[in-house]
């Protein structure tokens, strides 16, 4: 794909962020759409919205785990940028309008305490580069219509990001079990997911391993400060305006997000 078709390709998706209306799947408008072309589409759109004045606080791992990569048809993981502009305050209203057909997945995320750069990291090298853990919520979406989507669809669209919900709880990974400790989600009071931390590719660190060297073979830097999110334990679950989702972790605590009209939008 010549760089000017990819441009169109992410002026396309900037254009379903912007207006609100999905369009079709990019795999049936441009045939031939490979790993490559995807990400550099996802890297465009993070430019603009650099550009525009959002600043990239971290990067999410999707597809991690066996039921999302059977919920969306895939066989392997993704990442996508998190944006200042896509952080939400635990138990404030979200507006679900703010999004084209959002789903909820429960996660933990990782802090950074210092930089992460691949290729060649180690488990022990990303163990040693987190400061904390915390619980999280992340709201995937999709600009495609009807989630629609292929791989390559979903890197093109920033892995389907929409937002993310950090709850208050911060431990260091010594006191957190990465591959037995249990997740439960629920949705207005009732249990609509379980899993454990190692559904995540054995465990959630693994996910850390390979996000530094992927993106440390395209000349990218995790970043001090930065959030990771490694992936989700169960598979996503629809919300609408009035829904109360809250996971919790065990030896972790629990985050919660709202989901109203009222909602006050993303804060940085």
């Amino acid at each position: 794909m010549d760089t000017e078709t990819r441009s169109e390709a992410a002026r396309a998706l900037l254009g379903a962020h912007r207006t609100g209306e999905p369009i079709d799947p990019l795999t049936e408008r441009f045939p031939g759409l490979d790993v490559d072309d995807a990400y550099a589409i996802q890297a465009a759109q993070a430019e603009q919205w650099v550009r525009d004045g959002a600043v990239v606080k971290g990067h999410k791992v999707g597809l991690t785990s066996p039921a999302m990569q059977r919920q969306l048809g895939v066989d392997q993981p993704d990442f996508g940028h998190l944006m200042d502009t896509m952080f939400h305050l635990e138990s404030q209203p979200i507006d679900p309008a703010a999004f084209l057909a959002p789903r909820v997945e429960p996660e933990i995320a990782f802090v950074l305490g210092k930089p992460l750069s691949g290729p060649g990291v180690t488990v022990a090298e990303a163990a040693a580069a987190v400061e904390f853990v915390m619980p999280a919520l992340e709201i995937i979406d999709s600009r495609v219509r009807d989630w629609k989507i292929k791989l390559v669809d979903t890197i093109a669209d920033n892995a389907s990001s929409g937002g993310v919900v950090l709850g208050s709880t911060a431990l260091p990974l010594s006191q957190v079990d990465l591959r037995r400790a249990g997740g439960v989600l629920y949705r207005n009071g009732e249990i609509v997911g379980t899993g454990a931390l190692g559904v995540v590719l054995g465990s959630p660190l693994n996910a850390l391993v390979w996000l530094a060297n992927t993106l440390g073979a395209r000349g990218v830097t995790l970043q001090a400060g930065q959030v990771v999110l490694p992936g989700s334990i169960t598979a996503a679950v629809p919300v609408t305006a009035g829904d109360v989702v809250t996971a919790t972790f065990a030896g972790l605590g629990s985050v919660t997000a709202r989901f109203s009209k009222e909602g006050t939008g993303a804060v940085a």
